[in-house]
Parts: C-alpha cells; sequence; structure tokens
C-alpha cells in the first residue's frame, strides 16, 4: 500500500491498495491530479519572506522608538522623536540590502532558526557598522545619541532573534523541516520512506517517462505540478529515460543511486533521515526572484502590447470573419512548461484546421487563405499569444512551443535529438534565440531542428532580463520573413 504524506506527516489519501494484474492496473488507473498533488508552497513562501521582512522593519522602527521615549523619560512632546528615529530610518535601507543578498530571506531562513539568527544578526550588525562609518565621514554623528543609537540596535536584534527562532519553530510544526513539496517516485528501484514527502508507485498511476509518447509526459508533468523536488527510484535501465524527462521539468530532480552512497561520491544528494542517496540530474533554470522578474516583466509588456495592439487585432479579426465567415481564432494544443499541454491561441490563417499540426503549412499550401498569407508572412497571426502570455501559460521570451505532430524531414521533433524535451524547462515564449538566429519556419531537413534545439538550450542556461529585452528588440527586425508559409 502506498500512501500520499501531507506536510505535517499525517496520512491523507490512500493511492492505492491492491496489487493489481497489469491490465487491470491500466483499467484502474486514478485520474491523473489536474492541479497537482496538492497545492504549491512557492507563493506561501514568498509570504513568509514578505512577513519576515516586514516584521523586521517593524521591530527596527519601533525599537528606536520605544528607546527614544526611554531616552526623553517617556515624553512624546520633547520634540525628540524624529531626531531619535533618524539613525533607524538611515538604517533601514542599508539592513535591507544586506539582508536580501545575505539570505535572510531564503528558504533555509524559514524553517532553520540557527541559520535565520546567524544571517540576521549579521545583517544587522554590518549594516550598523556601515551606517556608523558613513556618518562619521559625512558629519552626521553629532546629531545622533550614542544611547539610542547603541539601545535600538541591541533592542532590534533581541527582538528580531526571538522572532526568528518562534516563527522558524512555528513553521517547522507546520511543515516539516523543509519548506518544500517532495515527490518520491517508485518505479522498479529501492523503495524507501522520505519524511514529509509524497510518495507514489510509478505502475499504479500509469507513470512513464516514454520520450515518445506526449500523453504520457503530460500525465507525468500533472502529478510533479506543484512539486518543487522529484526523487525517482528506478531500475539502472530506465535511468537515462527518467533523467531526460527530468531535465524537462524545469524541476529540482534526483535519480536515486545505492552505489553512489556507497562509494561516497561527491555532488549527490543525502537524504540521511531515509538513509538513501541519489544523483542530481536536474535543477530548475530561475531561482525565485529572476522568475518573479521574469513574470512581471511578461504581464507589464503583455498588458501594453494588447492596449497598443487592440485596433490592429480588430481589423484582422474583422478580416477573418468577412472572408469566410469562419472563426477568428485558432487553438491548437502544444507542449508547454515541464512537458505539459496547453492551448495556443493564434488568428486563423487556414481555411482547415488541424489540431495536432500533422501537416506543416509549405510555400503553396493550398490551405492558407489569402488574408492569412498577409498575417502569417507579418507574424501578425501571433498576436493572440499575447494573451496566453497574461494567462501564464506562455512567456515572451523562451523556446517556441511546437505542434505535436511537427517533423523535421521524415522524423518527428524528439525523435531527432533525445534532449529535445529538455526545452520545456522554461515557459514557452512568443519569440525567443532561435527566432532572432532566423531558425524559423518550416523543418524540411533534421538540421533545421537542431539548430533551434540548441539555440533554445543555449537560452535556458544563460537567461537574464536584459537578455530577453535584447531579444524582443531583435525580433522586430525579423517580423517579415520569407520563410512564414
Amino acid at each position: 500500500m502506498d500512501l500520499l504524506h501531507s506536510k505535517d506527516g499525517m496520512q491523507t489519501e490512500v493511492l492505492s491498495s491492491a496489487i493489481f494484474d497489469r491490465e487491470t492496473a491500466k483499467k484502474r488507473l486514478p485520474a491523473a491530479p489536474r492541479n497537482g498533488l496538492t497545492s504549491s508552497l512557492e507563493h506561501k513562501r514568498l509570504q513568509f519572506y514578505l512577513i519576515m521582512m516586514l516584521a523586521d522593519v517593524v521591530i527596527l522602527i519601533a525599537s528606536f522608538f520605544v528607546m527614544t521615549l526611554v531616552y526623553n523619560n517617556w515624553d512624546a512632546n520633547s520634540g525628540q522623536i524624529d531626531s531619535g528615529l533618524l539613525p533607524a530610518y538611515l538604517l533601514l535601507p542599508v539592513f535591507l540590502t544586506i539582508a536580501l543578498y545575505n539570505g535572510c530571506y531564503s528558504q533555509t531562513s524559514l524553517t532553520r532558526s540557527q541559520q535565520s539568527v546567524m544571517r540576521v544578526g549579521s545583517a544587522l550588525v554590518i549594516s550598523a557598522a556601515l551606517l556608523n562609518f558613513f556618518a562619521f565621514y559625512g558629519k552626521m554623528n553629532a546629531e545622533f545619541s550614542r544611547v539610542i543609537f547603541t539601545t535600538g540596535i541591541l533592542s532590534s536584534l533581541m527582538l528580531m532573534i526571538v522572532f526568528r527562532i518562534a516563527f522558524a519553530t512555528w513553521l517547522t510544526r507546520r511543515w516539516g523541516p523543509n519548506p518544500k513539496n517532495q515527490l518520491v517516485i517508485y518505479a522498479g528501484g529501492p523503495r524507501f520512506t522520505l519524511p514529509f514527502a509524497f510518495h507514489i508507485d510509478a505502475q499504479d498511476h500509469g507513470l512513464d517517462p516514454n520520450a515518445n509518447d506526449p500523453m504520457a509526459l503530460d500525465r507525468l508533468a500533472k502529478y510533479l505540478c506543484n512539486m518543487d523536488e522529484v526523487i525517482v527510484s528506478c531500475d539502472e535501465d530506465h535511468r537515462l529515460q527518467w533523467a531526460e524527462v527530468l531535465k524537462g521539468s524545469g524541476r529540482h530532480g534526483e535519480i536515486v543511486s545505492g552505489f553512489a552512497r556507497q562509494i561516497g561520491a561527491m555532488g549527490v544528494i543525502h537524504h540521511d533521515g531515509a538513509k538513501i542517496s541519489s544523483l542530481l540530474v536536474s535543477s530548475g533554470h530561475l531561482g525565485l526572484r529572476a522568475r518573479a522578474q521574469k513574470r512581471l516583466f511578461d504581464i507589464v509588456v503583455s498588458s501594453a502590447a494588447l492596449f497598443v495592439l487592440s485596433p490592429l487585432m480588430a481589423a484582422v479579426a474583422v478580416a477573418i470573419k468577412l472572408h469566410d465567415g469562419g472563426p477568428v481564432f485558432f487553438r491548437q494544443r502544444r507542449m508547454g512548461r515541464g512537458n505539459q499541454f496547453f492551448d495556443i491561441f493564434k488568428f486563423r490563417s487556414m481555411g482547415e484546421a488541424d489540431a495536432d499540426g500533422d501537416r506543416s503549412a509549405s510555400k503553396d499550401d493550398d490551405r492558407i487563405t489569402p488574408v492569412g498569407r498577409f498575417i502569417r508572412r507579418t507574424s501578425i497571426d501571433e498576436l493572440p499569444q499575447l494573451i496566453n502570455v497574461l494567462i501564464g501559460n506562455m512567456s515572451l521570451v523562451g523556446p517556441r512551443p511546437h505542434a505535436l505532430g511537427s517533423k523535421a524531414g521524415t522524423k518527428l521533433f524528439w525523435q531527432v535529438d533525445r534532449k529535445y524535451w529538455q526545452r520545456h524547462g522554461l515557459r514557452p515564449g512568443i519569440t525567443g534565440l532561435a527566432q532572432v538566429r532566423g531558425y524559423r519556419g518550416a523543418t524540411d531537413k533534421e538540421s533545421d531542428l537542431t539548430n533551434r534545439l540548441q539555440a533554445d538550450l543555449e537560452y535556458l542556461q544563460g537567461w537574464s532580463l536584459w537578455r530577453d529585452i535584447k531579444i524582443l528588440l531583435a525580433t522586430a527586425t525579423v517580423l517579415v520573413h520569407d520563410r512564414a508559409f
């Protein structure tokens, strides 16, 4: 019997209660979880980071305020309150800058009180020393009360320590020692129990890392949804398959290895609570801060673009409708982040719909309408994907999502190179590095796909917000191209 454990260690749901033969199991597979096995902890962690930051700000200001009142015999009208709070106002931005960069608001600081206390203490001491240094050269020391400054720093430090210990204790009781969702998948390898993690059997849930079956990958992606770390225990023959799928998931992925523990290899993950070790084979391409920057950039730019381009989009919609009376938009299932399906929006440019993209467009394609030929050549047909960006299943910049039936030469895309699925580690984009380098349009031969794949993997390894901006600017020079059929 495999049990699903909640983050507080309680058994919440029986995932499988009997052993069936293979054919019976296939017929009685549980439905794939629509929104993952549990809710995401990433947003909750972000909320708690903000709570910790707000608590530090309140403690710092309140400590200096109280010390100023004490120093002035609790006379709030003495006129000395502002001068007493001046060091706190000057100290606050310096402290927050150091705290953000030394990990005061990080995963380890949430549940590990000792590390949290050390980091906040060092941030406060360093910021106080820097303030004194600059105040000395700015000849501002005379305006500071040494008594208020010293007692304000000491009281702030004591209260921050008490808050951090209490907060870490409360979170540990709620989430366990690790403030993240962990999933253990048994797929033919040794079984073990990892405390506070979710455990499922791959066969009982129909999970198969088959790179030639997008349906299987989509099912697996639904189980990985909202997971911070995925640990797969499989037999040696299937490690490569699982590793390739995990690399395309955009998540921290591990493959269990008993041999790695025996030889004491470096660069492996040791789960001593479960007496098991695993090889680290993948990690998320972007940290929380980078993802927040990228998402905020997407929302701001796509919203502005939709507003500015709405007259053009309305004119195109009218032209498509007047031509043959058919639907304005064309929806097609594509593979998105973590190898999970989503529906992409485009202006309809063909008379016949091709839901899976089994037939690629060609130069003399008789399915393309006159309006469609113009909007494809000018890339206007891609504008509705700004809606996908706002929804959150696409980004402005990223690897272009491909139709499932797309071929390079005579092979499906994923049959050309086994690294193909790795490109799905980030949200797909309206444009990308491959597109601005000219790798777009029809894929008549395998090298057409290989060039795109190499550019996509390069983008994943070297992301920066400035690079996204440069790619968007460069896209303007390739909107009109002769490979759009």
